[in-house]
Order: C-alpha cells, then sequence, then structure tokens
C-alpha cells in the first residue's frame, strides 16, 4: 500500500475528472437503486388497487423512465470520462516512469533480465491505471450509497437498518480486506510469475535458432510450461480467493434483504408501514448491494496493482549509475580526448580493460581494431560514462569525464551502435532523434552526407515515407546510412562507432566506410570495428586485444 502512496501526486493531476467519474458513478448506482425501489412500489400498488378506484399511473411511471433513462446516460459518461482520465493517468504514469529511469541508465543491476524490464515498463504500468476504476471509485460509491440507504431504512422501516448497515460494511469493507490479507501473496507472485513467463517468451524468440542448432528447443518449451502452469496456479488462486468474497458478499446480501423482510413484515402488521412501500424497500436493499460486487470483483487486481507499485518503485530508486558532479565545468569544444591508464572490469569477471593510454586529436579519425570480446565496446561506454573506470581517467581538455554533467558528454558525443535501431515510422521522424529542431533543408543535408539523399527524394512521398519495422524497407546498407544521418544531424563534434557495419557483406561495408570517409570530415571520430578498414577510411588504427593496446 505504501508504493501506491507513491503515484498519489499523479492521481491529483487528474482529480478533476476522475471525481467527475465518481459523481457520475454514484449517479449511476443512486439510479439504479431508485429505479428498483420506484419499480417495486409502482408495480405492488398497481396490483394492489382495486378496479374502482382511482389510481396516478403517469408520475410513476414517469420516474420509472426517467430514472432509466439518467441511469444509462450516466453509466455511458462514467465509462467515458473515467476510461479518459484512466489512460491519461497511464501516460502520466509511464512519464513517471521514464522519467526516473533515464538518468540511470545502463541499469546498474546485471541481474535485471531484459524481460523483466519490459515486463515492468508495460504489465506492470498497466495493473496501476485501473487502480481508480476497479478500487477507490467503487469504494468510495459503497459508502455513499450505503449511508444513504441505511438512512432511507432510519426512516421509514427502523428495524431493518441496523442490520442493513451492518452487513454492507461488511460487505465493501471487512470482505474486501479479508481478501486482501489472504490474496496479497497470491497477488505478489503473480505478478512475478506473470513476468517470468514474460522473459521465458522474449529469451525464446531471441534465442530460438541457438535453441534450434544445440537441440535444446525441448528444454526451452519445458521451461516456458512450467513457467506457465505455475503463473496459471496462482490466477486460479486468486480466483478461488475471490470466489469466496463473493460468496460471502451475496450471503451478506442475502441477510441484509432477510432482515429488511423480516422488519417489514412486522412493521407491515403493526400497520407502521404499507404493501408497496415494503416491496420498494426490498427491491432498493438488494439494488444497494451491486457496488459491493464491484468491489469484490476487483480486489483481486487491487493486490496485483500493489505488488506492481512495489516492482516499479523499486525500478525508479535504483541507484544510478554515475555520480553527477555537484558543480559541473563546461565541455572544452575543441579540446583532445585522453584515455590515461585506464582499467576497467565488471564485476565478478576478470578485467576487460588493463592500462589503456591514449590520445585522439580534435578532428582525427581513429579506428580501435580487434576480435570480439576485447574491450572494444566497453572502452566507447566508458567514454560517454555510463560507467567510470576503476583505475586512471578519462579527460576532454584537461579536466576529467566527472566534471562534466552526462547530458552535456551526451550531447558532445553522438553514437552509431551496430544495434542503433530504425523505427517504425517516417524518415523525417527517425532523423530528427538526433535534432528535433532541425530545418527540412538541414534534414536533406545530413542524408546527402550519408549519401541516402537521391534514393529518400525518388520516394513518392520522400522524407514522410514510411519506414517498416527495424527498417525493413530499407536494405542493410540503407539502414546503417539512415542511421548515420542522424548521428550526423546532432551535430556533436565527436561521432562514436560501435560495429558500425556489423552484418554487412563486404561490398555493402566498404560503401559504407567510403560514406563514413566523407561524410565525417572535420569532426572527431572513434569507431571500433574488427571489420577489415579500408585505406583513407581513418587516420590511425589501433588494436586492442584482451583489454590492451597492442
Amino acid at each position: 500500500m505504501k508504493a501506491l502512496l507513491t503515484f498519489l501526486p499523479l492521481f491529483r493531476q487528474r482529480s478533476g475528472a476522475l471525481l467527475l467519474a465518481l459523481i457520475l458513478l454514484l449517479v449511476t448506482l443512486l439510479a439504479g437503486v431508485s429505479l428498483l425501489g420506484t419499480s417495486g412500489w409502482f408495480i405492488t400498488a398497481t396490483a394492489l388497487t382495486t378496479a374502482g378506484l382511482g389510481f396516478n399511473l403517469f408520475v410513476p411511471s414517469a420516474m420509472v423512465r426517467g430514472l432509466s433513462f439518467i441511469r444509462i446516460l450516466a453509466r455511458y459518461g462514467e465509462r467515458l470520462v473515467g476510461h479518459n482520465a484512466t489512460l491519461k493517468l497511464l501516460s502520466d504514469l509511464r512519464g513517471w516512469l521514464f522519467a526516473r529511469l533515464f538518468p540511470r541508465l545502463p541499469l546498474p543491476d546485471r541481474s535485471l533480465r531484459h524481460g523483466d524490464l519490459v515486463s515492468r515498463l508495460t504489465a506492470d504500468i498497466d495493473a496501476l491505471d485501473t487502480a481508480f476504476l476497479v478500487a477507490i471509485g467503487p469504494l468510495a460509491a459503497a459508502m455513499v450509497v450505503g449511508t444513504a440507504m441505511t438512512v432511507i431504512l432510519a426512516i421509514f422501516l427502523p428495524g431493518a437498518a441496523l442490520p442493513y448497515g451492518l452487513a454492507l460494511a461488511l460487505a465493501g469493507l471487512a470482505v474486501p480486506a479479508i481478501m486482501v490479507l489472504l490474496g496479497r501473496k497470491a497477488g505478489r507472485d503473480s505478478v512475478v510469475a506473470r513476468a517470468d513467463l514474460r522473459m521465458e517468451v522474449l529469451d525464446g524468440v531471441n534465442g530460438h535458432a541457438d535453441l534450434v542448432l544445440l537441440g535444446a528447443l525441448g528444454n526451452a518449451a519445458g521451461k516456458f510450461e512450467a513457467a506457465g502452469q505455475h503463473a496459471s496456479h496462482l490466477h486460479l488462486r486468486l480466483g478461488a480467493i475471490t470466489s469466496l468474497g463473493g460468496l460471502a458478499v451475496q450471503m451478506l446480501a442475502a441477510g441484509a434483504l432477510i432482515g429488511t423482510l423480516w422488519a417489514g413484515l412486522v412493521a407491515l402488521d403493526a400497520g407502521q408501514i404499507d404493501g408497496p412501500l415494503m416491496a420498494g424497500l426490498l427491491l432498493a436493499v438488494l439494488g444497494s448491494f451491486e457496488v459491493t460486487s464491484l468491489i469484490v470483483r476487483s480486489t483481486s487486481k487491487a493486490t496485483q496493482a500493489m505488488a506492481a507499485a512495489e516492482r516499479l518503485v523499486a525500478l525508479a530508486e535504483l541507484p544510478p549509475a554515475v555520480a553527477e558532479p555537484a558543480a559541473p565545468l563546461s565541455i572544452p569544444g575543441n579540446a583532445p580526448i585522453r584515455f590515461e591508464a585506464v582499467s576497467f572490469g565488471y564485476p565478478g569477471l576478470p578485467p576487460v580493460l588493463n592500462d589503456i593510454s591514449f590520445t585522439v586529436s580534435p578532428g582525427e579519425r581513429l579506428a580501435i581494431a580487434g576480435p570480439s570480446g576485447g574491450g572494444k565496446t566497453t572502452l566507447l561506454r566508458l567514454l560517454l560514462r555510463f560507467a567510470d573506470p576503476q583505475a586512471g581517467a578519462i579527460r576532454i581538455g584537461e579536466s576529467a569525464l566527472p566534471a562534466f554533467r552526462s547530458d552535456d558528454i551526451h550531447r558532445h558525443m553522438a553514437l552509431l551502435s551496430q544495434d542503433s535501431p530504425v523505427f517504425i515510422d517516417t524518415i523525417r521522424n527517425n532523423l530528427l532523434i538526433g535534432r528535433a529542431d532541425a530545418s527540412e533543408d538541414e534534414l536533406w543535408a545530413a542524408l546527402g552526407k550519408a549519401q541516402l539523399a537521391q534514393h529518400i527524394s525518388a520516394l513518392p512521398k520522400g522524407l514522410d515515407t514510411l519506414v517498416g519495422e527495424a527498417g525493413r524497407t530499407l536494405s542493410a546498407g540503407q539502414a546503417r546510412r539512415l542511421c548515420l544521418a542522424r548521428a550526423l544531424l546532432s551535430n556533436a563534434p565527436v561521432l562514436l562507432l560501435d560495429e558500425p557495419t556489423n552484418a554487412l557483406d563486404r561490398e555493402t561495408e566498404e560503401a559504407f566506410f567510403k560514406v563514413l570517409a566523407s561524410a565525417s570530415q572535420g569532426r572527431t571520430v572513434i569507431m571500433v570495428t574488427h571489420a577489415a578498414i579500408p585505406e583513407g577510411t581513418v587516420d590511425r588504427v589501433l588494436t586492442l586485444d584482451n583489454g590492451r593496446l597492442v
């Protein structure tokens, strides 16, 4: 519950719409209770009225129709307003999480698997966005409707007020509280189990080719089946708790109905109440328990929302990868980059980099070659300050990287990695990721430097052409050049390239290097690659092997 309170400020931002949804929910429930009560009174009074006596049919029949229309319109309005506010709240929740997550990237907790992160960013957020519709709203409505019905019974049928009020309080408060206590662990375990299931799916999809080649597809399928059965078992446990809660509420509703009927018969026999009014009160009592059924059905979701909130808060409170400086310096625009006796290793593993020292002059194009696993990518990660060296220092000019803000470092250096994505969007929007305020001419200039302008201009929609998933409507070389154009558009004085020709055939690879040599003029380039580099692409080549420069 404490974790849910973390998101209270986000609920306050939508308090107006949520309050309107609550009012409409109350109108819906009150109209429904009034409709049942009026209908019961009307039908009973009509049946008891003799044919020779006059009876006003118009007022009660108009009330029945009016209450029906009010209930329908209020229900529609409550769904429209409530779901609209909830979808906006969902956007607020994602914005809140990403705002806290970005400064912590890359995540320092290496035990957090990709599938678990995806689950927290999707399913756990979705579990929270229903908190108002399935928990807060019905609970508040139950209190208002129950209080109103108790007051009405106290006025017209005092003997039924106490048993009814007690039964509704137990159904609306005590039963859900007991269900939360019983289902708290199952709800938490269910959220974790579904996250595990998503991880098994992602692992199986991403590693399908390897699983087939190694003959391990059966083992992966077995693990997925076991994870699915565990998640299903927990879901059934939550379902059983919900069913028992529903049974308890129905029994309390039956008790309230019997108590009202008994008190009504006693009052009728004593002449303190007439038959039509007693029938109307009985049906109104029955209708007022509708809201308690909503609460019971939502209790299992509430337990999962609590667990999801705990997982999201834990993610948002992860320590940042690096500490930001208290008094940051400005990065000099035309300064060398120096590695001074840099050493680095990941926890529990041998050192990746050992005593690395070199200098990159402004405007120099440097390639760092070597076999895979030699520490080349780690070198770029340290340069972008995704982590700090365990020994030595990396400097821009005379100042070490910890003297600068991470945001300033990332604006100073543009990264083109081997897995830089091409998004399912227009070419224009893919480019604007590099610099959101770039003009049309600047977009075409970047495409020209990447030697992609001619192809894009020949497309029917030009820059507004929609690119398929992962850039599949482009060739591999064109997708790489589009990512290069995006990096060039950033105006960063330093370009970092991490295996930019990975998965390209040799002809496409050589064409990309040729484009890079012309497009990167005037910028500092640091490229790591294990590919053979054509002459003239860079000014200097260093070789990194087993964490050492050779």
